[in-house]
């Protein structure tokens, strides 16, 4: 219909808009609201429980279950004391921070250019009366046992890939792989962030997807071309164009002293361009110093050339959360339709939308064939039942929450046998078969290859 026509469109351009839509639909809302929250941790809703789950199924996917070359762990978040010796994170894992003696907050040395809250005018940082820097570890403590001495005290991990180096040998063995090979997990990382800042891109507590690819030195330059074009197209698969995604490779003054190579895939938030994923060639390093620290040979035999050698290490490392933000990001926008009317969309994927399709009965007295629609959709697919408010206002709200089909049983479908699907981005209504739904959704919602 010609009223149902987009005559302007305007993507997300202020983070607020986003924040305040991830309250209201249940996406993502800080952590202990009822108590004012705390800062740097947020609670994921019933919408944005789906959606990043939905995104960790499409990574593990291409990642793991994919490829025969790449095995799946999941490890503990608290690691033996000495992992994160050898990893050089007790030694060197800190920012540079000042305080504020006005109104007592910590920021990065870095970092100086925002507004101090107490300050008059909305002064920066930079030019209030701040301490001299001082080195502040990110590593989160915690104790492991009844005893309060220095022996118990373990840090919950601050990136997900140490325990993968621990478990290196065993992981091999045990799946009988050979070099070249990978091991990837999902799962949780903290840092005690001095300033945890835009909404979650950086936060104390949060989620990564990371896969070490063991290779020989020979090949470590093919292998780290191959997996940034994988990762790369990865994120072109979640509706990334080029104009939001661009990689940048790291200037020699910036790679880690064991980093012989590193690219970051970045997206154009409404607060600039920022890294959601790392590939790095991180060398022998992880596995040399746990080899030195452990006492264990984690160095491996070709056993057609016999050679020994220590494998080298590609990685590639999605910030799960940072990754959803920008998909929540990406898809916002609000349109302003014919008729005068406006609207705001989520358009994600189909493939990673939380809630898949929503069952409409155009009328409550045909609640029992349309619940039966919906029990026989849910066998296969997350959907959605909503049977309050006229028809207009109801595509309204899935139209925010981002789901992407809508289906309206009406008084003519008991007699024809069919419903109307309604399509989020285009608007258009089709009629179709109720026995042919499934296959419709699951036709449209399929991944992009």
């Amino acid at each position: 219909m010609a009223s149902e026509q987009v005559t302007e469109r305007r993507p997300l351009s202020r983070m607020e808009d986003l924040v305040s839509l991830c309250a209201r639909r249940g996406y993502i809302f800080p952590s202990s609201e009822i108590y004012g929250g705390i800062n740097g941790f947020w609670d994921y809703g019933p919408l944005g429980t789906e959606l990043k789950n939905n995104l960790k199924a499409f990574w593990w996917q291409r990642v793991v279950r994919e490829r025969a070359d790449v095995e799946g762990i999941d490890t503990a978040i608290i690691a033996h004391p000495r992992t994160w010796e050898a990893s050089g994170h007790v030694e060197h894992f800190s920012d540079p921070m000042v305080d504020c003696r006005k109104c007592k907050r910590r920021f990065r040395a870095d970092h100086t250019d925002v507004p101090c809250p107490e300050a008059p005018a909305k002064r920066q940082v930079a030019e209030c009366e701040l301490t001299d820097p001082r080195s502040f570890n990110l590593m989160l403590t915690t104790r492991v046992g009844a005893s309060e001495d220095a022996a118990s005290v373990a840090y919950l991990r601050a990136e997900t890939c140490q325990p993968i180096f621990n478990d290196f040998k065993r992981i091999r063995e045990s799946a009988r792989q050979k070099i070249p090979f990978g091991i990837a997990q999902i799962g949780k990382a903290f840092r005690n962030e001095i300033n945890p800042r835009n909404f979650t891109f950086r936060s104390r507590e949060f989620e990564q997807a990371e896969m070490e690819f063991f290779c020989h030195p020979s090949e470590r330059e093919h292998w780290f071309e191959h997996w940034r074009q994988q990762r790369l197209h990865f994120h072109e698969c979640l509706g990334f164009g080029t104009d939001v995604l661009r990689t940048r490779a790291h200037d020699a003054d910036e790679l880690a002293h064991y980093c012989k190579n590193a690219v970051d895939v970045e997206y154009a938030f409404p607060f600039g361009w920022q890294e959601i994923e790392g590939i790095h060639d991180r060398g022998d390093w992880d596995l040399s110093r746990h080899s030195s620290f452990s006492g264990k040979d984690l160095s491996v035999t070709d056993e057609t050339t016999k050679e020994r050698y220590t494998p080298m290490v590609i990685e590639t490392s999605v910030g799960v959360d940072r990754t959803t933000l920008a998909l929540l990001a990406n898809s916002y926008s609000e349109e302003v339709l014919a008729n005068g009317e406006s609207r705001v969309v989520l358009g994600l994927p189909a493939h990673v939308a939380p809630v898949k399709a929503a069952v409409l009965p155009l009328s409550k007295k045909l609640a029992e064939p349309s619940h039966a629609l919906e029990n026989s959709l849910r066998r296969q697919f997350n959907v959605f039942y909503d049977d309050a408010g006229n028809i207009g206002r109801r595509y309204r709200r899935q139209d925010e929450a981002g789901t992407p089909f809508c289906i309206t049983y009406d008084f003519e479908s008991p007699d024809d046998g069919r419903v109307t699907v309604r399509e989020r981005d285009s608007m258009a209504q089709e009629r179709i078969p109720i026995d042919a739904v499934v296959g419709y959704l699951r036709e449209r919602i399929e991944a992009p290859i």
